[in-house]
């Protein structure tokens, strides 16, 4: 007769049957948490301290309603806080789960008791699999819950010809990222991909030669980290990402192959491809809350094991920083050792080169939610030796308040720099008393870093991400246009420092069109000629709109994708910022001096900079100025340069400088945004030669940039 369940006793070995099958059950133990394969079969360890009786859930298939039940009670099988137990003559493939059936009589226990009977998935499952009647809240009946429940999966993560693999290590100066959504990417039937590889990790592999001739050496990838899809307003999917449920696990939506290891071995491949085309993979990862939501939220993983342990609650309730319902407690230590063991799992395993940290600031809060001065998380994963060559990038801010732009923990850190997005932004609308601001920004925002005295890469520098509007909705849109998303225009930024130039939206005016492309030009060109490290968001270089959404995070559809059928407009901007992504990696402005970064007022008489207005070395630093020159010289490849920032809405003219030392020597005119195609930039030999003193007259809000050898 099959047996469907087993409740092991004290012993160390135990053989039951089930139908055809011989599972032999042992101790186990918890070095490793997660499902290990070893030799002749798996072991599962799990963290779960008030548990009191715990059941490992076998099935045989995902949709599975009667999985043979393997239930713990004895403290073999618990080693303090973990629970572990071996099955023999099992492997990859097998599917599982967890539920905790009874927790320890105790005070402390007495809200963790909420949750038993909750179907759990495993935290560092390597892979979740989904029904096809997957329910975010499963039915109380027990067997429509089985059947239900997303549910973990045993991977061979070692099973993989990584071949000759190798991390490319772009120095950050020489790093140009482009932030992207793997299935956005190539979702569109413009990509001309077939139906079956189009928005997944494979589609992406067929574009790499994109990316290479762009001159992108970093993608950053949105979410990859398995995500609930249906974490979103009703009728609508979660289509950034933003809603981890497994820290471990490659979401499964992107692959093209749905078998039980297809995910991970189909993400393997595109990382391995495109690390053979010199170009590094950095995850946007989100490790400051989970899509369990609050307490009326869907219970499938960490609050069916720990809830008070792995989030922040204070007073019965979760504290909400992150703005999705719930945040990690991310310095408590077990917490902070799931973290630090999946970023080693995904640069060790998967070859991940680096992670942006979504709002990172919440990682530094403590178990009541203040803020640490020296939290131990963040310089924990710094200090770290296994991911010592791992780029680190932070978000350093939350939806609690906490603004840490300057002031992550651990040198190693980089950061997005939010105040040149708005800064920059400000500037080129023409607003006041941007000057001196705009300036800091071009030199790596010193007055930001200025206590950790280092390298201007500090800085991640970006006008435009995901989050927000898109480059060419920047200058087509003065408000949000976000009634798509069902939220009555409520949600998404209101403060966007955006301008439509006269008209809100698509126009047909051709000067109209001319000025606003003539603006998203500039933006890029101060992007990648700023001291820090540029980062552009995925269809900024082909004009991609949005059509005003600011907030696309359900709009998995034609407003989010890449299209690939481009205007001539769209082709003139991707020559153009290709042509500066080349500019940008053979150098930007270099030794400005041994002056210590932090000292403005000598950045601003700098020997190696010189700063100019209309005329040579009369800068307008007043309230009402907008434009600045600046002359400096690129050490590597031994050229001046000088560039006019005109953001004022009328032209002027300016006398040009000469240059340092030579006074006979020309200028060439490089770039100029307000040429037209095939003129905007240009190589030496076609160029335009100007002489100390001659005069030229810069359009309305353009980037003007000349260059003269030194040798």
């Amino acid at each position: 007769t099959p047996i469907k369940s087993s409740a092991a006793s004290d012993v160390y070995k135990r053989q039951v049957y089930v139908s055809n099958k011989n599972y032999i059950i042992s101790q186990g133990h918890c070095r490793h948490l997660g499902a290990t394969i070893e030799k002749d079969g798996v072991n599962f360890a799990v963290w779960a301290p008030d548990a009191a009786e715990i059941d490992l859930l076998l099935f045989d298939a995902v949709d599975d309603d009667s999985p043979y039940v393997v239930h713990l009670s004895s403290t073999v099988f618990k080693s303090t806080y973990f629970w572990h137990v071996f099955v023999h003559n099992i492997g990859a493939g097998q599917i599982y789960a967890y539920r905790v059936t009874k927790t320890v009589d105790s005070p402390q226990a007495q809200s963790q008791a909420e949750e038993i009977n909750k179907i759990l998935i495993d935290p560092y499952g390597k892979r979740v699999l989904f029904p096809d009647d997957y329910k975010r809240f499963l039915p109380k009946d027990e067997k429509l819950a089985f059947k239900y429940a997303p549910k973990s999966a045993v991977i061979n993560v070692d099973e993989y010809d990584w071949g000759i693999d190798t991390f490319p290590h772009h120095s950050l100066e020489n790093t140009i990222i482009y932030e992207m959504h793997v299935k956005g990417f190539t979702a569109d039937k413009s990509s001309g991909l077939s139906d079956e590889i189009r928005g997944t990790y494979k589609g992406l592999i067929e574009k790499i030669p994109y990316l290479v001739e762009l001159g992108i050496t970093a993608v950053e990838l949105m979410p990859v980290y398995q995500f609930d899809e249906k974490d979103a307003r009703p009728n609508m999917d979660n289509y950034w990402g933003y809603s981890p449920m497994a820290f471990f696990s490659v979401h499964e939506g992107y692959s093209s192959d749905k078998s039980i290891e297809g995910p991970v071995k189909e993400f393997r491949d595109m990382v391995k491809a495109l690390h053979r085309n010199g170009i590094e993979v950095i995850l946007d990862v989100v490790y400051n809350h989970t899509s369990e939501g609050d307490e009326n939220g869907p219970s499938y993983c960490f609050k069916g094991f720990d809830k008070d342990g792995y989030y922040i609650i204070k007073d019965g309730y979760y504290q909400n920083y992150s703005g999705c319902g719930n945040s990690l407690n991310a310095n408590q230590p077990v917490v902070r050792n799931l973290i630090i063991d999946s970023l080693v799992f995904w640069h060790e395993k998967m070859h991940v080169d680096g992670f942006r940290f979504d709002l990172a600031s919440i990682l530094t809060r403590d178990k009541f939610g203040a803020p640490m001065n020296d939290n131990t998380t963040l310089l924990s994963i710094d200090a770290n030796r296994r991911l010592a060559e791992a780029k680190l990038i932070a978000e350093p801010w939350d939806a609690g308040g906490l603004y840490q732009l300057g002031a992550i923990s651990g040198s190693k850190w980089r950061e997005w720099n939010g105040q040149f997005r708005d800064d920059v932004r400000s500037f080129m609308r023409a607003d006041p008393g941007m000057v001196k601001k705009f300036v800091l920004r071009l030199l790596g925002s010193p007055d930001i870093y200025n206590e950790h005295m280092v390298d201007a890469q500090k800085s991640v520098n970006f006008i435009t991400c995901h989050d927000g509007f898109t480059l060419y909705d920047l200058v087509c849109y003065s408000n949000k246009h976000n009634l798509a998303n069902g939220e009555h225009n409520r949600d998404g930024n209101d403060n966007n420092y955006s301008a439509n130039y006269g008209f809100e939206g698509p126009t047909d005016d051709v000067h109209l069109n001319e000025l606003r492309l003539r603006q998203v030009k500039n933006f890029m060109a101060i992007t990648m000629l700023s001291l820090g490290t540029p980062m552009i968001c995925m269809g900024d270089e082909v004009l991609r709109s949005q059509n005003g959404n600011n907030n696309a995070y359900c709009q998995d559809n034609k407003l989010s994708y890449l299209n690939w059928d481009l205007n001539e407009q769209q082709r003139e901007m991707f020559d153009f910022t290709k042509t500066l992504i080349g500019l940008s990696r053979i150098g930007k402005i270099k030794h400005v001096n041994d002056t210590p970064h932090h000292k403005l007022d000598k950045l601003l008489t700098n020997a190696k900079i010189q700063w100019h207005g209309i005329k040579p070395f009369q800068p307008d630093w007043s309230d009402m100025s907008h434009s600045i020159g600046f002359l400096y010289y690129y050490s590597k490849q031994e050229m001046y340069a000088y560039i006019f920032v005109n953001a004022f809405w009328e032209d002027l003219t300016i006398e040009i400088p000469c240059v340092p030392g030579h006074l006979d020597k020309s200028w060439y005119q490089f770039i100029n945004t307000s040429l037209g195609p095939g003129k905007d930039v240009t190589p030496f030999y076609m160029s335009t030669r100007y002489h100390a003193g001659n005069k030229i007259k810069v359009k309305s809000r353009t980037v003007l940039m000349l260059l003269c050898p030194s040798t």
